[in-house]
């Protein structure tokens, strides 16, 4: 099994959701940055965050009231 690299945990801080310009939070089992006032999901691959909305997944329901 490969080994995901690690998020920068300070860049996170400095971060936030180019649509909403709220907080995310780091989700680190499936490597996203989550804005729940979007309801998206941001990538991160290879320790890069993809912060482009094409790129997000969208929040099932349950992830949105949780």
């Amino acid at each position: 099994m490969t080994e995901k690299p690690e998020f920068d945990r300070p860049m996170l801080e400095a971060l936030v959701c180019p649509e909403t310009r709220a907080q995310l939070t780091y989700d680190a089992e499936a490597q996203e940055l989550v804005s729940k006032a979007a309801h998206l999901a941001y990538p991160i691959r290879n320790g890069i965050p993809v912060m482009l909305e094409s790129e997000a997944r969208t929040l099932s329901a349950d992830e949105k009231l949780g």
